[in-house]
């Protein structure tokens, strides 16, 4: 089993237009709804592949209600923790041309019992999981090291942990060496602490953090696909969408990709690259099912250092 936390999970709204014209008013095309928040829609993704998986999150009012029917249907089972303030709604727009602009509200102010309830329940959960995955951003009232102490519970266990975050959360949570982190270019630049300009300086800062601790680094790359860091050498795996209508959860997808073919090796990279790739063909924030996903069209080679990054969307 599979244990997802998301400390800020969310409702999301996704809204087509043709075009986003600054100070215009604008009628959608389409309106959908979905459930929201990094290791939710992990979780959405491995349940959609038969993977059994577990979404822990906390949850408030109205919304946090309409988060887990949503879920209900996407065979996606639930541990709830109970909050007074209501889960946060988030806002993408996506232009005709797949171009997605969002809008994430800070989410609410968890207290120190709440954050000590959450804590409880992941422990509770990580020595039954084959993976815990602790994934996204911090809600108000949460101390910066929360990823960091669930990634020591979870080790403290003897689980294997992932961690998909950014800034300074996703720093703390290095320093407690997860065995997988999965950064975009710009949370890598940020452990970096400056700008990558090509792929050799993506290496030099990934075998940086495997030599400080961290197990497997897997970092998207956007339209250039993903570069897989391990014990086993360096990847790069590519593919092409054939139309991108929304960005919104590709690096999430990408990760169950990669859990779902044991996280380990060329063949979790093309997985990756291939939920990664369908992501972004699908409307909203919806996963890929078996029937999106096609790993043999995705190209695996040796990391060629030399290839820019000058342009690639963080």
């Amino acid at each position: 089993m599979i244990v997802t936390v998301t400390p800020n999970p969310s409702l999301d709204r996704t809204v087509q237009v043709d075009r986003v014209v600054p100070g215009e008013v604008h009628r959608a095309k389409q309106v959908q709804l979905d459930p929201g928040g990094k290791g939710v829609n992990v979780a959405r993704a491995l349940a959609a592949a038969g993977v059994p998986t577990l979404a822990v999150l906390p949850s408030g009012g109205a919304e946090g209600a309409r988060l887990a029917e949503l879920l209900a249907p996407e065979a996606v089972p639930v541990v709830e923790v109970p909050v007074n303030a209501a889960t946060r709604s988030n806002i993408a727009v996506v232009e005709a041309d797949g171009t997605t602009s969002k809008f994430n509200e800070p989410g609410p102010r968890l207290t120190e019992a709440e954050i000590a309830a959450l804590e409880t329940s992941v422990i509770e959960l990580a020595g039954r999981a084959e993976w815990l995955v602790t994934c996204g951003s911090l809600p108000d009232g949460c101390p910066p090291d929360l990823h960091a102490r669930l990634v020591g519970a979870a080790r403290a266990a003897g689980t294997r942990v992932a961690v998909d975050a950014s800034g300074p959360p996703l720093a703390l949570a290095c320093e407690a060496a997860p065995d997988l982190i999965k950064p975009n270019l710009a949370e890598l630049a940020d452990l970096a602490g400056g700008p990558l300009r090509d792929l050799g300086d993506v290496l030099d800062v990934a075998h940086r953090l495997r030599a400080d601790g961290v197990g497997t680094v897997l970092v998207s790359l956007g339209e250039l696909g993903a570069v897989l860091v391990s014990a086993a050498g360096a990847l790069h795996a590519t593919s092409t969408a054939a139309e991108v209508r929304s960005t919104v959860g590709a690096g999430d997808a990408m990760l169950a990709g990669f859990l779902r073919e044991s996280a380990v090796g060329e063949a979790a990279l093309r997985s990756a690259v291939a939920y990664g790739t369908a992501a972004v063909g699908l409307a909203g924030s919806r996963m890929p099912g078996l029937n999106d996903v096609y790993p043999q069209r995705v190209r695996v080679d040796a990391v060629d250092a030399t290839v820019s990054l000058s342009g690639v969307a963080a």
